[in-house]
């Protein structure tokens, strides 16, 4: 068995010119670690290694077994060698992993995404939340969408994220919500909770200030956003899981003329425990589920004969539209149960 000289004084036995447990890698090891570091054109301020098991290099582990743990050793001697050309430190939770791979000295490097919390406020109706391709060509471009590949010319997430990528230098950044209103809904108030993932950042070092301030100038007063942090990838479970309380207002137009006491009579109805199957406008792309939620006040804001301005604080994801119209009996109970009703506008007012 032909080995290095490092792998021979391991094993007990005599040293060669190619190695076949390494693959020659700790005679190359300076040469290897100066390869890397000259590839890092982005900041960091700590990075791991990772050694990638595969082919004759897998093969010669499994033989060894416990007796000699080279991938061990040459995590050790780049993370020393990389210290010290870089005079970055290691950590287990880095910014930079560099996964080398022993078969053929080829590396990857894995940089760790950056997180910003925040809040935004949507002024404008018919943008969605986040990128919706169009679904006759499925983002490639068509009549249909005017060779935009989107349904809707713009989003949320585009719109906050075009600016971060570009100051982060960034592949992408994608937006977490906490839930999403509907596209023809207004996002106002305190603003919706979020998490921004930004992807493969080639900077790291930006004051939040200016990231806010760079975004509120790009949306033109269409998004807004506020109270920008940076955060761990743990609150993007937070916010898409915490319950938050939603409070909307709402202009409703009525089939005929509805009195006060009628409308203050019908919204008493609906406070309290309400069951809504999936709603019908949106079972092509959702599981048809029954859902408990509770609606905590329902109160006028304006009233005009035919028309009302309406105020609802509920659980999130009960769909409101649907409250208000019953849906075909799909939700119970609901608004329309003495005179038909629809929403014509919808604004989230708040988000607790």
């Amino acid at each position: 068995m032909m080995l290095c000289k490092v792998c021979a004084e391991k094993l007990g036995k005599v040293s060669g010119d190619y190695c076949v447990v390494c693959c020659s890698f700790f005679e190359k090891s300076d040469e290897i670690a100066e390869k890397i570091a000259k590839s890092f054109d982005f900041e960091f301020e700590s990075f791991n290694v990772g050694i990638r098991s595969e082919g004759s290099f897998k093969a010669m582990q499994e033989f060894l077994e416990t007796r000699y743990d080279v991938k061990n050793e040459m995590k050790r001697i780049l993370q020393r060698k990389l210290s010290e050309i870089t005079q970055k430190k290691v950590s287990l939770s880095p910014e930079l992993l560099i996964v080398f791979n022993p078969e053929d000295f080829s590396f990857k490097l894995e940089i760790k995404p950056i997180f910003i919390y925040g809040r935004y406020i949507k002024r404008v109706r018919n943008i969605s939340q986040t990128r919706w391709l169009c679904g006759f060509c499925n983002g490639k471009g068509c009549e249909i969408c005017g060779f935009t590949g989107k349904r809707f010319v713009s989003s949320v997430e585009e719109l906050i994220s075009t600016p971060v990528v570009e100051m982060f230098k960034a592949r992408e950044a994608i937006l977490h919500g906490a839930g999403r209103e509907d596209v023809d809904a207004r996002m106002l108030g305190s603003g919706r909770p979020f998490v921004l993932e930004v992807l493969e950042p080639r900077r790291r070092k930006v004051e939040i200030s200016e990231v806010e301030k760079a975004v509120n100038e790009f949306c033109k007063g269409k998004v807004a956003v506020r109270d920008l942090r940076y955060t761990t990838v743990e609150e993007i479970e937070k916010v898409k899981e915490e319950r938050f309380r939603k409070v909307y207002r709402a202009k409703v137009v009525f089939d005929r003329e509805v009195t006060r006491d009628e409308l203050e009579s019908a919204l008493k109805e609906i406070i309290g425990e309400i069951k809504q199957k999936t709603p019908k406008r949106v079972l092509h792309r959702r599981a048809d589920v029954l859902r408990i939620r509770r609606v905590y006040s329902a109160e006028i804001i304006e009233h005009f004969g035919k028309i009302a301005v309406l105020k609802f604080e509920t659980d999130a994801g009960l769909y409101v539209k649907e409250l208000v119209s019953g849906d075909d009996g799909r939700t119970e109970p609901n608004l329309s149960k003495r005179f038909s009703a629809k929403v014509e506008k919808l604004d989230v007012i708040d988000v607790k």
